[in-house]
């Protein structure tokens, strides 16, 4: 089942998509509330009366309204939380060698994650930027699941209980302000917190059963063998798959819940998929070739990014009307 959050109208509404089309879930049952957050905290019972009104349209039994305007939001638009984690080994290997520093052995004993803005939690469409993000604008190319019930303590063995569903991420990246104040060896923070995309909608676990693999050796949880790429403009620029995450999301979860509760509506990515993002390419390039063309976001290009299974996140880059810099209000050296 492929669950969405869209607006007709003004109003936030939740939807199915089904047969091509979006479906509202409360006009076909009242018992399901009209938006993501109360849905996902109805639990394990409203999202088995989803899933019938869901086979009933796909077999044509039911013959529910079309939505025919409408605008696709996030389909968790305002999550009670947001992590991103960092599982991909590829990933912070070749970032490091970039950077010419050697591997970190923490990396294999434990996941981490840091908190993002979910204020700034956005879906397909249009992501406007300030003047300073565009200093080494970057996308990154993510997986993320949503949390469907509340949990403390959670075992990986049991985590993957816990996943309501699957979507694409873009940790939209400001990398001249991330590596600014990652220096003080803090953050990221102003880097990050602008623009974090997930979409297009969020896939139950019962669709992705066909791909699914097993996890790296050492490792336990579900793995899924889901092709991942994102193209800027048309050109491809980023391949991989989420089978080679290191760290499963069912072992990120355990370290997340480790003495806090994490609830219906968390929202928490992958980390960045091997080749995902400009900062690793324009390494990557340099490192083997000193006269290599670097790139990065700028305005009006066309981001899209898409998972086997998991749908295409397509996203336009614009410009704030504004000369406004924090880059700009640096204090003088002391």
């Amino acid at each position: 089942m492929k669950l969405v959050s869209y607006k007709t109208e003004g109003q936030e509404h939740l939807g199915i998509f089904a047969r091509g089309h979006i479906y509202n879930l409360n006009s076909c049952d009242k018992l399901i509330p009209d938006n993501m957050n109360e849905f996902l905290w109805g639990g394990e019972e409203l999202m088995e009366r989803a899933k019938k009104i869901n086979d009933s349209i796909r077999s044509r039994q039911l013959e529910a309204k079309e939505e025919a305007f409408f605008e696709l939001l996030a389909p968790v638009p305002h999550p009670t939380s947001c992590r991103d984690g960092y599982a991909f080994r590829q990933h912070v290997a070749a970032a490091r060698r970039n950077r010419k520093v050697e591997m970190i052995p923490e990396f294999d004993q434990y996941p981490i994650f840091y908190f993002t803005n979910h204020n700034a939690v956005q879906g397909p469409g249009e992501i406007e930027c300030m003047p300073d993000h565009f200093e080494k604008l970057d996308f990154e190319l993510e997986a993320a699941i949503v949390i469907g019930k509340k949990g403390r303590n959670i075992r990986a063995e049991e985590a993957d209980t816990y996943i309501a569903g699957y979507m694409i991420m873009n940790d939209m990246s400001a990398r001249a302000l991330q590596m600014e104040e990652m220096k003080l060896n803090l953050g990221p923070a102003k880097g990050k917190d602008f623009s974090t995309v997930i979409g297009p909608w969020l896939v139950t676990p019962d669709e992705l059963e066909q791909y699914k693999t097993s996890p790296k050796p050492g490792h336990v949880g579900n793995a899924y063998d889901l092709k991942m790429k994102c193209l800027v403009n048309g050109v491809e620029v980023s391949s991989g798959s989420v089978a080679d995450m290191d760290w499963t999301f069912a072992e990120i979860i355990e370290r997340c819940a480790y003495g806090v509760d994490i609830l219906p509506g968390d929202v928490i990515g992958s980390g960045t998929v091997g080749t995902g993002c400009f900062l690793e390419l324009n390494g990557t390039g340099l490192l083997n070739d000193p006269d290599y063309k670097v790139q990065w976001l700028k305005e009006g290009d066309i981001v899209e990014m898409e998972i086997t299974g998991l749908g295409i996140l397509s996203n336009t880059i614009r410009k704030a009307d504004t000369d406004f810099s924090i880059l700009g209000l640096k204090k003088g050296n002391l």
